[in-house]
Parts: C-alpha cells; structure tokens; sequence
C-alpha cells in the first residue's frame, strides 16, 4: 500500500496513490475477477477508490498486480470524518479458478495532509539574546478544500547546527486555537530552526523546512 508509507491526502484533486500486490498459485495468476479497494465507513459517511489492477507475470506462478488511483474531479476527497484506518480488499483468481478476497481485513491508514511553516528571528541576532519562533500548523480540512489551523497540538521546536546533520529537539509547545505556535529561546550558534509535528490517528507527521539563523 504505497510503498508502505499512509496515504496522505490534501485538497488537490490530483492526489495519487498505489496498491500493489504479489501472488503465486502453481497455475498462476489470471487477470479475471481481479479487483482492489480501499474504503471506509463511519456512521453515514462512506467512501470507496477500487478498480481492476493490471497483472504482470514473473514466473509461470507468480505475478505482481498493480493499480494506480488517480483522483480527479470525479474521484475528489474523503470527508474529515473519514480520516483513519481504511479497509484494504484484494481479490485475485487464479488460472485454474481459485479465488482469493481477503474481505478488506487488513487496514491502512489515510491521512489528512499537516503543514508548518516557521519564522525565526531577529536575523542576524546578537549571541546570547532572545531569538523569537514563530510558526502555525494546519492541516487538510477536506470537506472544505482549504488548509485550517489544527489547535492544541503538540509541536516540537528543533535546532540544528550550521555544518551539523541532526536536529535535537529544544521544548515542546501547543498550538493555539488558531493552529500558531509561538516561543522564545537563547541564542547560542548559527544554524537552522524548525517545528516538527508527529502527526496523528488523523493527520500526517510533517517538518517545517528550517530557517537559518545568523549569530553574532
């Protein structure tokens, strides 16, 4: 289910996502009555991307079946209500007529898309002064199509030195009932600060991309 990563959905129609699956039966693999689904139900809310996946034999027992959705207007986006685990059903024939359908018992996650951003200055700052972070997380809100701020979540402040590799977390802070995030630490060394967010049942994890700070 997408190379094994959640699949993180924002308000573009143009999202895309792919399900692949390898099966072996010693007639081999037939492309009839093939078909993938992901879905979820809650409450009256459903919704459903299926198709029939095309079939590609690696041995004369073997074949890797792939299917590629590719949302359009047609297609679109889940509701809010929606996001969470999704039901996976694969169904698959073989030549000599074995059928296999898991009955969608394995699930995966679908995500609605987190964004930060961050701004951290004065720049350059003075070497042992207030340096101020700022930032907001939002994230997909899909019946609306838009990006909303996601409120009272915790949201890691990172920093990572110029000409090091690794970022080290520096405190924790909540986001308001906006989605901003605001906070103040001690300059110390030029480098890159971020916020990061390790998403939710609901919403993916994202990293802000880091502001380089001058210090003098």
């Amino acid at each position: 289910m997408n190379g094994g990563k959640p699949i993180v959905l924002g308000t573009s129609q143009t999202e895309s996502f792919t399900i692949s699956v390898t099966a072996s039966d010693d007639s081999g693999i037939s492309s009839k009555l093939a078909f993938f689904q992901i879905k979820r139900e809650v409450g009256e809310n459903y919704w459903s991307y299926h198709g029939t996946p095309a079939c590609t034999a690696s041995s004369t027992t073997t074949s890797t079946c792939k299917l590629t959705f590719k949302l359009d207007s047609g297609w679109g986006v889940p509701r809010n209500t929606l996001a969470g685990p999704w039901n996976v059903v694969v169904q698959l024939q073989s030549k000599d007529g074995d059928l296999y359908n898991n009955g969608g018992a394995i699930t995966h996650p679908v995500l609605r898309r987190g964004k930060l951003s961050v701004d951290a200055g004065p720049e350059p700052v003075t070497k042992g002064k207030s340096l101020k972070v700022t930032g907001k997380l939002t994230r997909a809100n899909w019946d609306k199509r838009t990006y909303a701020g996601y409120t009272n979540q915790p949201v890691k402040l990172q920093f990572r030195k110029a000409g090091t590799s690794t970022y080290t977390t520096v405190k924790t802070v909540k986001t308001n009932s906006t989605g901003n995030l605001s906070t103040t630490v001690t300059a110390s060394a030029d480098g890159y600060w971020r916020w990061s967010f390790a998403g939710t049942s609901t919403t993916s994890a994202v990293n802000a991309t880091g502001d380089y700070v001058d210090v003098r």
